[in-house]
């Protein structure tokens, strides 16, 4: 007889309880989950580490202006297709398959509107749209806003998420948007007024390079990247490793790029701040 008899075993069924999807989001800074109303009611910042997730361009409009007080400027430009682009997927294609995520017809929207009760001109770059990168159509809207705040006399504001720089489906139409925003702030600038630029995750390439590095005042999100060209593409040019946190919010603070990192719920209060120190 054996020492040990055969194991028994009880099989016991569970049902799984159904969870609806869209409860929880995953924070991309510090892997824990999060839940969205909480996420939401935190302006899209985790609790748990403050990382600050990517917003659409009517949230942020949403998040900094007063309430019902922003008039969009230009909603009716639409993009074209002037070089015929083809590739894997033809420019048109690109479009529209952005246009029809978005909600959008090109990454910008732009405006006036109030904040903490001052009026101001606004323009906001959406990287869910071709990585926010500055074409014929984002660039003629920022000029028009630009050029409609300096006429009103009101401060400029441009927040920036732009990892896609200028848009090489349109070749010299989109390079030629750097200097027409840039000759914009200029003349913006040579009026007394005011520009503050507001550069979130990412901050790259055309853009960095034109209007997003011109402002009076510059402020970061926290942790934002920030740069012409990215980390990696630099470092296999170079051969070399490049120093820990380089071209983040708080490295190029402490090099003097940028003149102040703010957490993105007090955005609204440091901006109407910086408008009544400069008026």
């Amino acid at each position: 007889m054996p020492l040990f008899g055969k194991p028994k075993y009880t099989i016991v069924r569970v049902k799984k309880k159904d969870i609806p999807d869209g409860l929880w989001t995953k924070c991309e800074g510090c892997n824990q989950p999060i839940y969205n109303k909480k996420l939401i009611d935190n302006f899209k910042v985790c609790p748990n580490c403050n990382f600050h997730f990517t917003l659409t361009a009517r949230e942020r409009i949403d998040s900094l202006l007063d309430k019902d007080t922003f008039q969009e400027l230009d909603s009716e430009l639409s993009p074209v297709d002037p070089l015929e682009f083809c590739g894997p997927k033809s420019y048109k294609e690109k479009l529209q398959a952005d246009q029809d995520l978005t909600g959008l017809k090109d990454a910008a929207i732009t405006g006036l509107g109030k904040i903490g009760g001052k009026n101001a001109g606004l323009a906001v770059t959406d990287s869910r749209f071709i990585m926010g990168s500055m074409g014929s159509v984002v660039g003629e809207r920022i000029t028009r806003a630009i050029e409609a705040a300096t006429k009103k006399r009101f401060p400029m504001i441009i927040i920036s998420g732009s990892g896609g720089g200028a848009r090489m489906y349109e070749g010299m139409f989109s390079l030629m948007q750097m200097a027409k925003t840039s000759a914009a702030l200029a003349k913006h600038q040579d009026a007394g007024l005011l520009y503050i630029s507001v550069l979130t995750n990412p901050t790259m390439a055309g853009v960095m390079a034109s209007f997003a590095g011109l402002g009076d005042v510059i402020i970061a999100e926290p942790k934002a990247l920030i740069g012409f060209t990215g980390p990696r593409v630099i470092e296999q040019t170079i051969k070399q490793k490049l120093p820990e946190g380089f071209q983040r919010s708080e490295f190029l603070l402490e090099h003097g790029l940028i003149d102040m990192i703010v957490h993105r719920k007090n955005l609204q209060s440091t901006l109407s701040s910086l408008m009544d120190y400069f008026s």
